[in-house]
């Protein structure tokens, strides 16, 4: 039996994929995805966000771009441009309002398309936001091209660790290299001075982290603020504020991780 993943093709101009995933819904990947992309453009790199949640895309309303369309140049997609990224997603081909009802073969589509029809150009970076579970889409991803690496987003209670647990072993099936998990939402504080509050409660990702030998890349805090600047359109890492040193640690760790030696 052939093996699926020998049908894999490098995408031109595109450096590294980096896919970003979660195994369940309401843990902020999308958030996450967005700021991790927005860190990396701060280093100077070339970045595209590829928004792959076809049933549900986020990415349009967190970077106030909902009512752009992309448009064909040249029998290609152009991506949007905003805060020096390149984006696509389906929100920017169908009403905002319109369901997404597609089975299997349209989803393989969808994902090739947005993979090889859209003008990306050079990029260092395509962040790619994945929907929640570990379905369809990541198994297309990963079977027509090399992904760099996968990251994992997860809340600090077990309920939440249980799926990421599955989405860690996807990634392992499917042979996306891990790159490491980001808690977020990991803790709350008033102010500088007080001390951390838990919101939910602390389970054993820590524990599992260092039983399997997985790396936790970045504790991101819950903090009013990033979910406000996500309703408005404008990106956390947009507004220059302390609450974005996370994000920006985050990028330094990916971006040394999968940074090739000078030839």
């Amino acid at each position: 039996m052939a093996n699926p993943f020998d049908q894999q093709r490098s995408l031109s101009g595109i450096r590294h994929i980096i896919a970003v995933g979660s195994g369940k819904g309401g843990v902020g990947k999308s958030t996450v995805a967005l700021n991790l992309a927005m860190a990396l453009k701060q280093l100077d790199l070339k970045v595209g966000l590829l928004d792959a949640d076809l049933y549900g895309p986020s990415i349009p309303s967190m970077t106030g771009t909902k009512k752009e369309k992309m448009r064909v140049h040249q029998e290609r997609l152009v991506p949007i441009s905003k805060y020096g990224l390149k984006l696509a997603s389906i929100g920017y081909l169908v009403d905002e309002h319109a369901p997404v009802i597609w089975r299997g073969p349209m989803l393989f589509k969808a994902i090739e398309q947005f993979l090889g029809e859209v003008d990306w150009g050079d990029l260092d970076y395509l962040v790619v936001d994945l929907p929640p579970g570990t379905g369809d889409v990541v198994l297309t991803l990963a079977q027509k091209t090399p992904v760099s690496g996968g990251i994992v987003v997860c809340t600090p209670q077990n309920l939440a660790l249980a799926d990421a647990v599955r989405a860690v072993a996807m990634f392992k099936e499917i042979q996306i290299p891990l790159l490491g998990i980001v808690e977020n939402m990991a803790y709350f504080k008033q102010n500088e001075q007080s001390s951390a509050i838990q919101l939910f409660p602390k389970g054993q990702l820590d524990s599992y982290l260092k039983e399997n030998g997985i790396e936790k890349l970045a504790e991101v805090p819950f903090h009013p603020d990033i979910g406000l600047f996500s309703e408005s359109g404008v990106p956390l890492m947009e507004q220059g504020l302390e609450e974005g040193k996370c994000f920006a640690e985050l990028a330094q760790k990916i971006h040394l991780k999968l940074k090739k030696p000078a030839t």
